[in-house]
């Protein structure tokens, strides 16, 4: 191994014993977590069965040369959540979680490393295209010109967390909250050049898809951050993360949103980390951590349900990232996967002790890997959850309707 390739890893060793579970605050909204609870009702759903780096130097992210073909069937397309859809907002932040660095995105369009957790598309991506628009661009990547907002823009941050301090030992990241007061701006921004009965017109019409909350659990529950196990219990801190999207949603709504896609969480129990980690024999998920992301599930959709009742005239739905997820795996061969536990990109067992650094400790052929790095899914996998969202292509994951129902014009 050559000495350029020695010199980060040896780094990074270092910082991965340096970032231990510190002894942090107790966050505010953790303080105050008992009126964000629920009272439990037994509803009629039921829980489904079924890189880092050490330059920050900014690397522009190659545009795509993918466009769509059709006539789009939404006027824009706004995205907010963590590395699981970033495309490129922290290649502009000082944080050990970036992918603006070779092998990320070597087999995405450009091929290239854009800032995308992957070796190619994300979700969002396929879905962006689905809806008839091109690539939604990074909200710090583009100049600011309404020209350059108008179809949309992503906000997601890798590292993100609903809880502000998740996510903090890696560096810089944008928050959920911080995400969508950046809507806010751009949708003064809007009203400004356009006119508020036009922005609201834009808005309404749109689609909003949100894919956050697995931070709050890697790098704040499960690392009990905070002495944080011993204050609440997986189903008290379930309640809480879900009642603070839920609060979320309702802010957007408030501001003329009327669509939008909740994304649960994925099975991160039978990510190659924790199989590392936990010291998994033979490639077995981790049911412990398996079980807390179920029940978040559960809880969110519940909620989900409960607040479309509430907002008659919006249309929101929840995709169970855990259901489509889990399809994928044990369906593995069907699905054309023969590598179901190790990730293409890695060191270590599973290939989930250190994240995804160099070229040269990646696989040759993604195409047959569920997963990419420690955490994130390859493009192949992405393109599967992007067909699940759309119609239910391959397995049902969306609850009351797929994103193709979604945008359906309505018929008088």
């Amino acid at each position: 191994m050559s000495i350029s390739l020695l010199l980060p890893l040896l780094l990074l060793l270092l910082s991965t014993f340096f970032t231990r579970s510190r002894n942090l605050a107790v966050p505010q909204e953790l303080k105050n977590l008992s009126q964000n609870l629920i009272t439990y009702n037994t509803p009629a759903i039921s829980p489904s069965s079924s890189s880092l780096v050490v330059s920050f130097s900014i690397s522009p992210s190659p545009t795509p040369t993918t466009l769509p073909v059709n006539p789009p069937l939404v006027p824009a397309f706004f995205i907010f959540g963590d590395s699981s859809v970033d495309c490129g907002t922290n290649n502009y932040l000082g944080t050990f979680a970036r992918a603006d660095h070779s092998p990320y995105g070597r087999d995405f369009d450009t091929h290239k490393p854009t800032g995308r957790f992957c070796n190619g598309r994300v979700p969002v991506d396929y879905l962006a295209l689905r809806l008839g628009l091109p690539f939604v661009p990074s909200y710090l990547g583009q100049m600011g010109t309404v020209e350059d907002m108008i179809k949309g823009l992503n906000y997601a941050s890798a590292g993100a967390g609903v809880i502000f301090s998740s996510g903090s030992e890696l560096g810089q990241r944008i928050s959920f909250t911080q995400q969508i007061q950046q809507f806010s701006d751009t949708l003064q921004s809007f009203i400004l050049n356009m006119g508020e009965a036009a922005a609201n017109e834009l808005i309404s019409n749109s689609v909003f898809y949100i894919s956050i909350g697995v931070n709050d659990y890697i790098h704040y529950y499960l690392r009990n951050a905070s002495n944080i196990q011993s204050l609440y219990l997986p189903w008290s801190f379930n309640q809480f993360v879900a009642a603070s999207i839920r609060q979320e949603i309702k802010n957007l709504y408030n501001m003329n949103v009327r669509r939008v896609i909740l994304m649960g969480l994925p099975p991160i129990g039978c990510a190659p980390y924790y199989l590392w980690r936990y010291n998994s024999k033979n490639g077995e998920c981790i049911e412990e951590i398996n079980d807390i992301i179920l029940e978040y599930n559960f809880v969110m959709r519940y909620m989900i349900e409960e607040l479309g009742l509430k907002l008659p005239d919006a249309k929101i739905t929840f995709c169970d990232m855990y259901e489509g997820s889990m399809d994928i795996i044990k369906n593995h061969e069907l699905y054309g996967f023969n590598v179901t536990t190790d990730a293409c990109c890695g060191l270590g067992k599973y290939k989930g002790w250190i994240m995804c650094l160099a070229s040269e400790i990646a696989c040759s052929n993604a195409t047959n890997h569920i997963w990419w790095d420690q955490y994130h899914p390859t493009d192949a996998v992405n393109a599967i959850l992007a067909g699940n969202v759309w119609n239910g292509l391959h397995t049902k994951m969306c609850y009351p309707m797929n994103l193709e129902d979604m945008v359906a014009p309505r018929t008088k």
